[in-house]
């Protein structure tokens, strides 16, 4: 099958490349993101492989059909960036992959807990520049502190299991509760509990029309003062300027973030030559308590491994006919 891959980076094509041996799709790679603008460069495509920052709506959904494109495969577990409705309409199937490495992201999750708090970023630059000392640099236990997570599915679950084995209290929200993880020890409470008892917070939920902006000025007043906040799932979760305001009254004391509401014009660039044009990640990277690393928590070589065998295979199923156990559907 012809298949149009968008927002390739060289990273992947080792990968894409290795797993293609046995299924012989014909890959051709395009470093732009998908959008209305670029929709030209599928014309004559089956299908388009797109990633998390690609901008799949109703009117590149209309756009590709015409250009004869029947498949869109995520090499994502999220899909909030693909209008499932237009795709219904249009007849065009979606896949994705679901859980490439659950791993990968909870333990990202910890590396930015663990940076803000032992500040160790800052101890790295301050001994390779002749400064040993101590100063500012001091953190805090995370044995026996409470932590809140925000979606237990299969990423959530993943890091509730690492800080459980900090000592610490896990407390959880999520519309599904846990069998497995209340066994292990992990107490299910409500939002504004979570919220008010937790000393760090993990975001570990979708992003929906119900959970866009899960965390704004309202609930972040319901938080102790100097709660660590933690990111790992989708930007939209947070409203930005809500977070610069508690950043500011000290609400916030720590903020760690591998996502971002408006990552797509920054994240997998390099615009170290370049003016960025944000002023809002501006404001952020100002704050010494504020770290932010660029949607790398998924990167890991098993991550990139199970990425392309799911997304490879779901090419071959698609063209095979057989049952599409990836699909995403409309409400689903």
């Amino acid at each position: 099958m012809k298949v149009a891959v968008f927002s390739a980076k060289p990273y992947e094509l080792e990968y894409l490349d290795k797993f293609n041996q046995d299924h012989k799709h014909q890959l051709v790679y395009f470093d732009a993101s998908l959008n209305i603008d670029t929709t030209n460069l599928a014309l004559g495509f089956t299908a388009v492989c797109v990633f998390v920052n690609d901008k799949i709506d109703r009117p590149t959904i209309e756009k590709l059909a015409k250009n004869g494109v029947k498949l869109i495969d995520l090499r994502s577990a999220g899909f909030n960036n693909v209008d499932l409705e237009a795709a219904a309409e249009q007849q065009i199937k979606v896949l994705r992959v679901p859980a490439y490495s659950p791993q990968a992201v909870a333990e990202h999750a910890v590396a930015l807990i663990m940076t803000l708090n032992r500040k160790t970023h800052k101890a790295y630059n301050r001994v390779r520049e002749g400064n040993f000392s101590l100063e500012n640099l001091t953190g805090f236990n995370l044995y026996k502190k409470t932590v809140g997570v925000i979606g237990t599915g299969q990423i959530g679950a993943a890091f509730c299991r690492i800080m459980l084995g900090f000592g610490c209290k896990v407390i959880a929200h999520d519309l599904i509760r846990s069998e497995t993880l209340i066994g292990l020890g992990v107490e299910y409470q409500s939002m504004d509990a979570l919220l008010s008892q937790s000393d760090i917070i993990s975001l570990h939920c979708p992003l929906n029309p119900a959970t866009h902006y899960l965390l704004n000025d309202l609930t972040f007043s319901k938080m102790k003062k100097g709660v660590m906040l933690i990111n790992t799932s989708r930007g939209a979760l947070i409203n930005t300027t809500d977070a610069i305001e508690a950043l500011k009254s000290g609400k916030l004391g720590y903020l760690g973030i591998d996502v971002y509401e408006q990552e797509e014009n920054l994240f997998f660039k390099d615009l170290s030559e370049s003016l960025v044009q944000d002023d809002v990640i501006e404001r952020l990277m100002a704050f010494h308590n504020v770290l932010i690393t660029p949607h790398q928590g998924f990167f890991t070589q098993e991550a990139l491994d199970e990425i392309a065998t799911v997304t490879l295979k779901n090419f071959t199923d698609f063209e095979e006919g057989l049952a599409l156990e990836n699909e995403v559907k409309l409400g689903k």
